[in-house]
């Protein structure tokens, strides 16, 4: 049996989750989320536990037990406590501002990169070299986030470009001058 998939999911105080014609509902302090879920795969609430199981052994099932598990996971603990990702801004004269609902980047192009901001998630700039996304899903935080990073991805010679907080960057030697 899958080990992620026999864990059950903790449900705190305060969530209300709903199992309707195969769409999972959970609502909490911070917002409601929804997810489809695959027929194969069964969702029981007992007392303040989910429980997810299979109705099968087909491989393709599963795959999907651990899958479903953790997305139901990852909705119980958005609504509670949300999610974010940090993006540091490294090079000289790179910078990023927030100008109502755009996050405006200056990363060396000719002009200034406008990244709107998706609804439902609420990107900050720390300082000019940090911005901070933030929201109740786990998807849409890590797309948008990743969205960002590829503006402009650091390059491995001086490290240059937007990179997530705890990413390193593997530095390379440039050229050496032959004498």
């Amino acid at each position: 049996m899958s080990r992620i998939g026999r864990m059950p999911v903790q449900i705190p105080e305060g969530v209300k989750v709903q199992m309707d014609a195969q769409v999972l509902s959970v609502e909490g302090p911070k917002g409601k989320l929804s997810q489809a879920i695959h027929p194969d795969v069964e969702i029981r609430i007992e007392n303040s536990l989910g429980i997810v199981t299979r109705k099968n052994e087909l491989k393709k099932t599963r795959a999907m037990h651990g899958l479903y598990r953790k997305l139901f996971d990852n909705m119980v603990v958005g609504v509670t406590k949300g999610f974010r990702k940090a993006l540091l801004i490294n090079g000289v004269g790179y910078r990023a501002e927030i100008q109502g609902k755009t996050l405006v980047l200056s990363l060396g192009f000719s002009t200034p990169v406008e990244y709107p901001v998706p609804e439902g998630l609420t990107i900050e700039c720390e300082s000019q070299s940090k911005v901070i996304v933030s929201g109740i899903s786990k998807e849409r935080v890590g797309q948008a986030a990743a969205e960002i990073r590829s503006i402009r991805p650091p390059e491995p010679y001086k490290g240059k470009g937007i990179k997530y907080e705890t990413e390193t960057i593997r530095r390379k030697v440039g050229k050496t001058g032959v004498k």
